[in-house]
């Protein structure tokens, strides 16, 4: 599942982005409320982590000229203790709220929960079920499956397989790989792509008949059922 962080300290952002992406999630990040609300309007995220002093456009703006298109999620952080703040961004449309600082393990039971709740409640749960063949992922219950068999992933793998299997048919490169599952700052002279990508084909493809993970020499990766 795809995340957006709006967040002005550079400090907490970075911790935030890898400790989510640690644990399954694609995150994007923006560091100001005029950049956050363009990513978030025009981008497609299942939850947005938004700060509520930002340059630009503060949370509170930003979350109100959202609210004019959008539902999507939003958890706001804030260094103010005052209940009239949290009464002020719950009423301008904040599904949650979090006063910092705070425990990670808080936030991500925070995410973990919102998320199950709009599964819950949305008018169609099929759009958190992504479907290849006989491969299933459900992206609410992170569970992944073929041909009914599960199939045991680790937060990486599940994360790389969602990227794939959100794009299939498309050919990604390990250049865009590594920007969406790994640190921005990726050494893109080593192998953990090539070597996450065999893990990943190892528990996908190689107990089963038909393969659906392809290499395309010198371009990337795609998910794609090839019929014989």
């Amino acid at each position: 599942m795809k995340l957006l962080i709006v967040e002005d300290e550079a400090k907490l952002a970075d911790y935030l982005r890898k400790g989510l992406s640690e644990e399954g999630y694609v995150i994007d990040v923006a560091a100001n409320g005029i950049d956050g609300l363009h990513m978030a309007s025009d981008g497609h995220y299942d939850l947005i982590v938004l700060d509520t002093m930002l340059p630009g456009i503060d949370g509170f703006g930003l979350l109100a000229a959202l609210r004019q298109s959008k539902q999507t999620p939003v958890i706001m952080l804030t260094a103010r203790h005052r209940i009239e703040d949290r009464v002020r961004g719950l009423k301008a449309g904040a599904d949650d709220y979090l006063v910092k600082p705070f425990a990670f393990s808080e936030l991500v039971a925070r995410i973990e929960v919102l998320l199950r709740r709009v599964a819950g409640t949305a008018p169609a749960p099929d759009a958190l079920v992504l479907c290849l063949g006989d491969l299933q992922v459900d992206l609410a219950r992170r569970r992944a499956t073929r041909a009914g068999q599960r199939i045991d992933l680790s937060a990486k793998e599940f994360q790389l397989l969602t990227l794939l299997l959100r794009r299939k048919g498309e050919v990604l490169s390990r250049t865009e790989i590594a920007e969406q599952v790994w640190d921005v700052n990726f050494d893109y002279g080593t192998n953990v792509i090539d070597v996450a990508v065999r893990r990943l084909r190892n528990k996908l493809d190689l107990p089963f008949e038909r393969p659906l993970l392809h290499t395309v020499r010198g371009m990337g990766y795609m998910l794609e059922d090839r019929q014989p």
